[in-house]
């Protein structure tokens, strides 16, 4: 024979049915509670039990709303009496359904991230909501399946975030993809796997990737590398190499513009640039450069523009806008430019 669950659930499903099904559109009166304890828990109580657990559950600090109403009631003497009547109950959640669709999102978009931990995540993300968000969000199943992948992203980050907050070194194996759409350790010029020893300082999201701003330990120079192609990561008992020695960041990380500068995250020193614009692409250079850039020489249809920048980052981006925009100094950049556009024009020909 079923046996009903104890009565010190009670607290716990309250909560549940709360978590499950209200927001600040979707309410529950007391009678409602005590419908879906019957039905869906086989729990049969009273409506003081109920309103005795809800103000429990407020007590020890659940964010839980209600509206509060005055009903005159006769008493034992036969008197009218005021009586408080709480109905209407919600549970305020950490995130809005708006804030929750922005995190699912990211998650969907992240070109890093396999399909199944894609999953899992959304599923963890929709369990903070309710039922009707829940059915709101059902496109996960459209997510394209044969996503390259890295199983081991979510330790490597948790190892990297050790690792920077304790100031230590780390080891991994670095990877590239080959036409087998699988990854493979770069090797040293003894065809051995190459260990790389390493400063981590910083771990940043751009270009739909997580990448890690650090310092290989033979140099002294800012190193990236993202972290989807990281394997075998160790974390070590060295301490990391203070920023302070690093070229290029011995003044401190200042990250938004070190990103601006780092199209690509390309390591390297960056230089300044000039280069002619149409009016019309100046939103996408806002959008790839920042605001620290400086606009000269306007006139209606061009404007001249000033960026510091990683040269080699910078070709890639003007063979991506070469329709759009003309670089003009340093002379020794335009002439790379001109012989890798050649180069490419020949490429094309010998086709």
């Amino acid at each position: 024979m079923y046996a009903p669950p104890p009565k010190k659930m009670l607290i716990i499903n309250i909560l549940d049915i709360l978590k499950k099904y209200t927001d600040e559109n979707h309410r529950l009166r007391q009678k409602d509670i005590i419908k879906i304890l019957n039905k869906e828990y086989c729990m049969k109580i009273d409506r003081k039990s109920v309103k005795r657990n809800l103000m429990n559950l407020i007590e020890i600090g659940y964010d839980i709303e209600y509206r509060e109403s005055i009903r005159l009631i006769k008493d034992k003497n036969g008197e009218e009496a005021e009586s408080k009547i709480l109905s209407d109950f919600y549970l305020n959640r950490p995130f809005t359904d708006g804030e929750l669709r922005l995190l699912i999102d990211s998650v969907l978009f992240s070109n890093h991230i396999s399909y199944s931990q894609c999953k899992d995540l959304v599923e963890k993300l929709e369990g903070l909501s309710n039922i009707y968000f829940r059915s709101r969000v059902k496109h996960i199943r459209n997510l394209p399946e044969n996503q390259p992948s890295n199983s081991e992203l979510f330790m490597t980050i948790e190892t990297l975030d050790k690792a920077i907050s304790r100031g230590l070194q780390v080891s991994f194996t670095y990877n590239s993809y080959d036409i087998d759409k699988k990854l493979h350790p770069r090797k040293n010029s003894e065809g051995e796997v190459r260990n790389y020893i390493i400063n981590p300082y910083q771990i940043v999201a751009t270009n739909g990737r997580y990448y890690l701003i650090c310092n290989y330990d033979k140099y002294d120079s800012v190193s990236h590398y993202r972290l989807d192609r990281i394997t075998n990561i160790k974390l070590l008992d060295t301490p990391a190499k203070p920023q302070r020695k690093v070229k290029g960041i011995e003044n401190g990380l200042d990250l938004p513009k070190h990103l601006a500068e780092h199209l690509y995250m390309f390591a390297g020193e960056s230089i300044p640039v000039k280069f002619i614009a149409k009016r019309y692409i100046v939103t996408d250079v806002i959008d790839w450069f920042g605001k620290d850039i400086k606009f000269s020489d306007a006139t209606d249809d061009e404007v001249t523009v000033t960026v510091k920048v990683n040269p080699i980052a910078m070709k890639m981006w003007v063979l991506k806008y070469s329709k759009h925009i003309r670089v003009i100094f340093p002379q020794s950049l335009v002439d790379e430019i001109k012989a890798d556009i050649d180069f490419a024009k020949k490429n094309y020909e010998e086709g």
